[in-house]
């Protein structure tokens, strides 16, 4: 059937979803206009007096605080202290649901041997478990690792089982009828079918990794972001206390980045799935 018969019968043919693609000129200023009206009428509440400095300091006192900061060499220690732990703690996690989720995923013993106790995992909110991990492990580092692995394991075990039992068989049986088979053909057919699932849930354990960052650094920390959010409690300053909120911001943006880089890298076709 040629194309004029395809529209004389209604059946048209499918449009491609790049050709309405905005150029990066118009599409990178597009999501930066929200944030900086958000921005716009915070420095004005704050400069017209309209908002306190007690209760939330204005964008010129929170610039000054990151100045101090980075003069004395603080900001970037504290920064890659937190970054570390993040990425250890996610690293641990994630390696760990991933491995737990293929297992479920494959082996219907393996589920029965993996699944519950992954459940209870993820029914137990990972921040009551606070304070049996200081009783076993302190208030080290150890601890602050532990606390975000445990936080991300979960979430990482769930999407990867999901992505790996709803790949479609028939590929499965393709691939098996062209000689794959055992580690081959789940690191080459089954892991890359399951990949939107498991990076998905990659960027929810990235944004879970910050709930657990806060939460660990606000015990026994001499160095992080969570100490410089306890000095400005102790101190009553409100443009650090901002300041710790642009910051674990920052941090989840360059985790996001990283999630979509690879995305890109790894899925280049999922870009043409949006319609405009």
């Amino acid at each position: 059937m040629d194309a004029t018969a395809a529209a004389r019968a209604g059946l048209a043919p499918p449009r491609d979803r790049t050709e309405h693609a905005r150029p990066a000129w118009v599409s990178v200023p597009l999501r930066f206009v929200l944030p900086a009206l958000i921005i716009a009428a915070w420095w004005i509440a704050a400069g017209t007096g309209a908002l306190s400095p007690q209760v939330l300091a204005g964008p010129p006192k929170v610039w000054s605080a990151l100045l101090e900061l980075a003069r004395s060499g603080q900001l970037v220690d504290f920064a890659l202290a937190s970054f570390t732990r993040a990425a250890i703690g996610v690293a641990l996690g994630v390696s760990a649901g991933l491995v737990l989720g293929l297992v479920a995923g494959l082996s219907s013993l393996g589920e029965e041997l993996v699944d519950s106790t992954l459940q209870i995992v993820r029914a137990v909110p990972f921040l009551a478990l606070v304070p049996l991990f200081i009783a076993w492990f302190g208030i080290d580092e150890l601890y602050k690792v532990a606390l975000i692995a445990v936080a991300t394991v979960a979430p990482m075990y769930a999407y990867t089982y999901l992505g790996v039992r709803n790949v479609d068989r028939r590929l499965i049986e393709a691939a098996r009828g062209f000689g794959l088979s055992g580690v081959r053909l789940v690191l080459e057919v089954i892991l890359p079918a399951a990949l939107p699932g498991v990076l998905m849930a990659l960027r929810v354990c990235l944004s879970i990794s910050i709930t657990g960052l806060i939460a660990a650094e606000q015990v026994g920390t001499t160095e992080g972001v969570g100490y410089l959010v306890t000095l400005a409690q102790e101190y009553n300053r409100t443009d650090y206390m901002v300041l710790c909120v642009v910051l674990y911001a920052l941090l989840g943006l360059i985790f996001d980045a990283a999630v979509r880089l690879v995305e890109r890298v790894a899925m280049p076709w999922r870009g043409q799935a949006a319609l405009r």
